[in-house]
């Protein structure tokens, strides 16, 4: 079938299907290069042309992932209608359209349309499909967000109790509420950047409780991924060894 083996080519790569893995390589080169414009602020002459050649190339993907949406969603005919409102399909479509804006002369001269073309840099994301490490990182968020969503709130929780106490200890210092927060979340994460601090006793006292309640706080989702990480890999590698052992039998 044309659309199941078309399918298997665009989505990422299996180890044995070459062709596949040459169509992810290619992808990720043409992402990168789509980015060239983008970093030289750019889309005359070479820059222009690079533009528009890995536009091109964008488009005919987000046709063939279009065309083949019943193979990735499983819902018959209504898959081509609810693709183009996946994650991934937005984030294709907004790498185009700022450059198919910029081909229009009479898009153009609507000076509201050129913020479309701050959505270019969501060309980068583009490479989360094409990359298996990365499609690895993300079901380990997924399936660590329990854990990972309780941290977050931990850290969120101190950083507006440590304000709290900071803004009632020192108000010259810390004009605002505002303020406050900025300089917790700052001494959580161990940043630190120094434009705003305790000068009290009390208030370096908490200012060292909170770099080091940071620290803690910045290593567990470290560890939380890391476990996970390693925990998806193993069961990939158990899964590729139960299949070999039921291709010997």
């Amino acid at each position: 079938m044309v659309g199941k083996r078309i399918y298997e080519i665009i989505e990422i790569a299996d180890e044995k299907d070459t062709v596949s893995r040459i169509y992810d390589v290619t992808m990720m080169v043409v992402i990168v290069a789509s980015l060239i414009p983008v970093a030289a602020k750019s889309t005359a002459g070479l820059y222009g042309i690079l533009d528009l050649v890995t536009t091109g190339i964008f488009i005919v993907d987000y046709i063939l992932r279009l065309l083949t949406a019943d193979q990735k969603l499983r819902r018959g005919w209504s898959s081509f209608f609810l693709y183009p409102f996946t994650p991934m399909a937005i984030v294709d479509l907004l790498a185009i359209l700022p450059s198919v804006v910029a081909i229009s002369g009479a898009l153009r001269t609507l000076k509201v349309l050129r913020l479309l073309r701050t959505f270019r840099v969501f060309r980068a994301f583009k490479a989360i499909r094409h990359s298996r490490s990365i499609s690895i990182i993300l079901r380990v968020f997924k399936k660590q967000k329990e854990l990972l969503f309780v941290v977050g709130i931990l850290a969120v929780g101190y950083v507006l109790v440590s304000a709290l106490v900071v803004v009632s200890i020192e108000p010259q210092t810390f004009p605002t509420y505002f303020d406050a927060v900025y300089w917790a979340t700052v001494s959580l994460t161990t940043v630190g950047y120094g434009d705003i601090y305790a000068v009290s006793t009390a208030g370096k006292v908490i200012t060292m409780i909170s770099s080091m309640f940071g620290i803690a706080i910045i290593a567990l989702p470290g560890g939380i991924i890391t476990a996970g990480y390693m925990e998806e890999i193993r069961e990939q590698k158990d899964g590729k060894d139960e299949e070999a052992l039921e291709k010997e039998e």
